[in-house]
């Protein structure tokens, strides 16, 4: 693979899509789980880590455009997706738009219709992460990302996450941003119209994409199922591999175990 994707394990075809301002690494502690029933594939998203970058312009046709060349890439008809935030809005409007690629769904720790405020916040952040330091605001998504109690425990982990924040190319991930801020009409409009069985999961203390929101998704979804990860915030493939890795093989792999509940 190249620098920016990562391919490993053997099983059915799985697409790991991260969240805004991140990359391929965010998946590092939750792949090797389901390397046994998958074929992994994480790639960079368009203007974030070693992948192309982006400007102004781009929409979510454009990452739409490059999970097709990734599938393509990897010699895949279908597959099925895993969407974490930002990637959640991809991965929506993904399977909305590809129905015959995506086998079953996932969108994890995904925004959907966001209340007025909740709308006024993230747009406040996207404009203060135009100008603010970069070390700082790290440090405020990290506190905003983790629970106090894996920080404390795993601060090397939480570390890492915040450096592959302040590398970003500011120019890219503003426009990346963009998309992600002013994303909540895109899947909105394409929730409808997923066809295939779609799994919502969220954190329970997630401030940015709460479990009202995930229960709503759900709701939106022809055959959508919602679950929430007691005690959590938005890190969830970071804090619990396990939880989600068992909540996936029970999802994606049917016949492994019981349906999450609602």
């Amino acid at each position: 693979m190249s620098a920016h994707s990562r391919r490993t394990g053997r099983g059915q075809p799985l697409v790991l899509l991260h969240g805004v301002g991140l990359d391929h690494t965010l998946w590092d502690d939750l792949a090797p789980l389901l390397e046994a029933d998958f074929d992994v594939l994480r790639y960079d998203m368009l203007g974030h880590g070693h992948a192309p970058g982006v400007g102004e312009g781009v929409t979510v046709q454009d990452y739409i455009a490059q999970l097709d060349a990734e599938l393509d890439r990897a010699g895949w008809q279908s597959a099925n997706v895993l969407g974490y935030s930002m990637g959640g809005l991809i991965a929506g409007a993904y399977a909305a738009a590809r129905p015959q690629r995506v086998t079953r769904l996932a969108l994890m720790s995904t925004v959907f219709r966001r209340s007025p405020d909740e709308t006024r916040a993230v747009l406040a952040r996207l404009e203060a992460a135009a100008t603010q330091d970069p070390e700082a605001a790290a440090q405020v998504s990290l506190q905003r990302w983790f629970t106090p109690a894996f920080q404390a425990r795993r601060p090397e982990r939480v570390a890492s996450i915040g450096q592959r924040l302040v590398r970003n190319n500011r120019a890219h991930f503003l426009a990346a941003y963009r998309v992600f801020a002013l994303g909540d009409p895109v899947l909105a409009q394409a929730a409808p119209h997923i066809a295939c069985p779609a799994l919502a999961l969220t954190g329970e203390l997630d401030v940015g994409s709460t479990p009202r929101m995930t229960r709503e998704l759900a709701g939106a979804l022809p055959h959508g199922k919602a679950q929430v990860v007691p005690g959590q915030r938005h890190m969830l493939p970071v804090e619990e591999p396990a939880i989600v890795a068992s909540a996936l093989q029970g999802f994606f792999l049917p016949a492994a175990g019981a349906a999450p509940s609602t």
